[in-house]
């Protein structure tokens, strides 16, 4: 039996397939299990003009920070245990970007009429708010059954490209979470026409059954183009239970964000290397006393 050709591939053959102007999906949920390694690539990249889709964390906050970012699509922003991005804030505050905010639901619809292919579902969530005043390509749609109901038509938030970030993987892109939320990494594959997973861990197919329940294999092989290998890769997100969020080191981050003085130094210590030299900043950072 002839074995399907492994998907594995580099961070920087994932960069290689994102061009500028992209609208570009990015996986987690606010400061977890966000792909980082791939944010940081994109970081040291020549890319602009994207527009992010991304229930938003430190992944939306650096790329609009370093100008990669023309457009975001979101439903919030945030570092979890710190409320606001603060990166993003600034970026909002500033206008230095176009910001579309949608409720919730409202996104996971978008996701899912991408996924499905159809130019949109309709769902409740948005009628009698001001989310409707707010985005004028927002429509209204009057149900054709007897019931007449009038409902909000969700656009499909079709991605060209997305991002998602998982705890194990095998060569062929079938992938798995291990922690206690799938968020809707799945749909963010399925909403694109090029997805790719980076990993904790690539093992072979037979692991991801160990120690792990099969629902746990969000992600299929038919879904993503590539998946990479990206160890402590989410940081300092969380990906749980690999590792938990690094909350000295987001502390550290959002602080350093209020002055630019500081923020330079921040981004010269940890973002103006590679990976390599990221992992390595931030273990030195790790071993610092307090103060």
């Amino acid at each position: 039996m002839t074995r399907a050709p492994s998907k594995e591939l580099s961070i920087d053959d994932v960069i290689g397939h994102i061009s500028s102007g992209m609208t570009l999906g990015i996986g987690g949920w606010g400061s977890r299990r966000k792909p980082m390694a791939l944010v940081r690539a994109i970081l040291r990249s020549d890319l602009t003009d994207l527009h992010i889709v991304s229930y938003a964390g430190p992944d939306v906050g650096l790329l609009l920070d370093a100008g990669k970012a023309s457009k975001v699509t979101y439903a919030f922003a945030t570092l979890d245990s710190i409320p606001l991005e603060p990166l993003f804030g600034q970026a909002r505050q500033n206008r230095t970007a176009a910001f579309r905010e949608w409720d919730e639901g409202m996104f996971q619809t978008g996701l899912r009429a991408a996924a499905q292919r159809v130019p949109f579902l309709p769902m409740r969530a948005g009628l009698g708010s001001g989310v409707l005043d707010h985005d004028p390509d927002l429509r209204l749609v009057t149900s054709p059954y007897a019931d007449g109901e009038q409902l909000v038509a969700v656009p499909g938030l079709r991605l060209d490209v997305a991002l998602v970030h998982m705890n194990r993987a095998d060569q062929y892109g079938n992938a798995q979470y291990l922690g206690p939320d799938p968020y809707f990494d799945d749909l963010f594959c399925m909403a694109a026409d090029t997805a790719f997973v980076s990993a904790e861990q690539i093992i072979d197919t037979a692991g991801l059954t160990v120690d792990a329940p099969l629902q746990s294999l969000l992600i299929n092989r038919t879904m993503v183009a590539g998946v990479v290998e990206t160890p402590r890769g989410a940081h300092f997100t969380t990906c749980s239970p690999t590792y938990e969020r690094d909350e000295k080191f987001q502390k550290e981050y959002a602080t350093a964000a209020k002055e630019p003085e500081t923020w330079a130094a921040f981004k010269a210590r940890f973002l103006s290397g590679d990976e390599a030299a990221y992992q390595a900043a931030v273990k030195e950072f790790s071993m610092e006393e307090p103060g």
